[in-house]
């Protein structure tokens, strides 16, 4: 070794990035955003109206867990 490369001092290590396509700036994603509300919207209409037999079913359960409740005492 010579004493040129022992007296030389490291050098930072610069972070590389390995790609092709030039990097993108940030942005709000408005168009999925869109999507995201408008699957929402359609899954809510759908179940709103399902939402009267759901509370029947749930309240029948309710029901016979009690009946069998007061009949195993």
């Amino acid at each position: 070794m010579s004493d040129a490369t022992e007296t030389r001092e490291p050098s930072t290590p610069r972070k590389v990035l390995r790609t092709v396509t030039p990097g993108s700036k940030a942005r709000p994603d408005t168009e999925m955003d869109s999507i995201g509300w408008a699957v929402f919207l359609g899954l809510v209409i759908l179940l709103i109206p399902m939402l009267p037999f759901l509370a029947v079913v749930w309240a029948l359960s309710k029901a016979i867990d009690f009946l069998a409740r007061q009949r195993g005492e």
